[in-house]
């Protein structure tokens, strides 16, 4: 039997922390995997709330190392003595496809995802990536609030 694997999407919230703990958690209980998946979505359509438009990179080489030191990485640190085999990857792309894909590629047993991100105005006008994944992936879906 293959290792079970836990997939997170994480995108630097509290909600998504929170996710985080919930999964390394439980895989610390079950002997899983976590993986954590980040998707950053570069479409130039993409609503985001005035401060993120004042602070977001102008280049994907810097964004791609903001994603790494400022998501990925806190994450991987907060849960290095845990004994679980924690991984991380960011993608470019929507978030639902990036997740959506991940969840495929690894052969996630169950995904973890907060149920807010860092964009409530986007979450208003399109949906959340969670709701989204919800209703796409046919494996076990944790919100957490």
């Amino acid at each position: 039997m293959s290792k079970k694997v836990y997939l997170v999407g994480v995108d630097g919230s509290e909600w998504s922390d929170r996710a985080t703990e919930r999964a390394v958690n439980l895989a610390a209980d079950t002997g899983a995997e976590v993986h954590l998946i980040h998707g950053i979505d570069w479409s130039a359509y993409q609503p985001m709330p005035i401060s993120e438009i004042a602070t977001r990179p102008a280049d994907k080489k810097e964004e791609a190392r903001q994603a790494e030191e400022f998501i990925l990485k806190p994450l991987l640190e907060k849960y290095a003595d845990k004994g679980v085999n924690i991984q991380s990857e960011f993608d470019w792309g929507h978030p639902v496809e990036i997740i959506s894909a991940a969840i495929k590629d690894q052969k996630a047993n169950m995904v973890f995802m907060g149920r807010r991100g860092r964009s409530r105005i986007a979450d208003m006008l399109l949906g959340s990536v969670a709701n989204r994944i919800a209703h796409r992936v046919g494996v076990p879906i944790v919100l957490v609030p």
